[in-house]
C-alpha cells in the first residue's frame, strides 16, 4: 500500500545560552506537537505504532544535533528524523556567544490507499 500523508506540523525551538543544536531542536518538535492532540491513528482504526513520522530539522549547524537522542520525544510511531542546514543562529550583542534556532517539519502518514 502506498504511504499517504494525513497530518503536518510546524515548530520552532531555541537554545537561548548554551549553543545545544540538539536541545532547540527538541524543543521545536515539542512545539509542533504539543501544540495538538494528534489522534490519526484512532481516526483510521489503526494501532498507533503504525504511524509513520518523518520530521525534518533545520538548523545552522546539523552536524551538532544528535538525532537518535531527538526520537525520544516521540511516544509512539516510526519516527524517521532528518536534520538539514536552515533556523538561525544569532550573536548576541554584548557577550560571546549565540541564540540557536531549530525549525522543525512533522508530517504523519500511514501505509493505505488514498480516497477517491
Amino acid at each position: 500500500m502506498p504511504k499517504t500523508r494525513v497530518l503536518v506540523e510546524f515548530g520552532m525551538g531555541t537554545s537561548l545560552r548554551r549553543e545545544d543544536y540538539t536541545e532547540a531542536a527538541l524543543r521545536a518538535l515539542k512545539d509542533a506537537l504539543w501544540h495538538n492532540s494528534v489522534n490519526m491513528a484512532e481516526l483510521f482504526g489503526f494501532p498507533k505504532e503504525t504511524m509513520i513520522i518523518d520530521a525534518e530539522i533545520g538548523v545552522q549547524q546539523p552536524d551538532r544535533v544528535d538525532s537518535q537522542a531527538l526520537k525520544v520525544i516521540f511516544p509512539y510511531g516510526q519516527p524517521n528524523i532528518t536534520v538539514t542546514h536552515g533556523g538561525l543562529d544569532i550573536d548576541k550583542p554584548h557577550s560571546e556567544g549565540r541564540t540557536v534556532i531549530a525549525n522543525a517539519a512533522i508530517v504523519v502518514s500511514f501505509d493505505m490507499e488514498p480516497a477517491r
